[in-house]
């Protein structure tokens, strides 16, 4: 199966929050609500800058993909 690069993913428990699965490597959930993020990956041993670097952008890209799915939603 090939999954999406992004995902959206909701909880009953958490309502108020708003989350964001990436799920290749390196994998993680962000709360866009809080911008906590829970990765999913040992990142132990990794080129911290370029590591760095690559997460931001990760980040950043899960944002954007929130935003174009809520914009398809109008």
């Amino acid at each position: 199966m090939n999954l999406p690069k992004f995902l959206l993913a909701d909880n009953s428990n958490h309502p108020e929050d708003i989350f964001v699965l990436h799920t290749e490597y390196p994998r993680f959930l962000i709360n866009l609500k809080d911008d906590s993020v829970e990765w999913f990956e040992d990142l132990e041993g990794e080129n911290e800058q370029e590591l760095a670097n690559e997460l931001e952008s990760l980040i950043d890209q899960a944002g954007k993909f929130y935003d174009s799915e809520m914009e398809g939603l109008e």
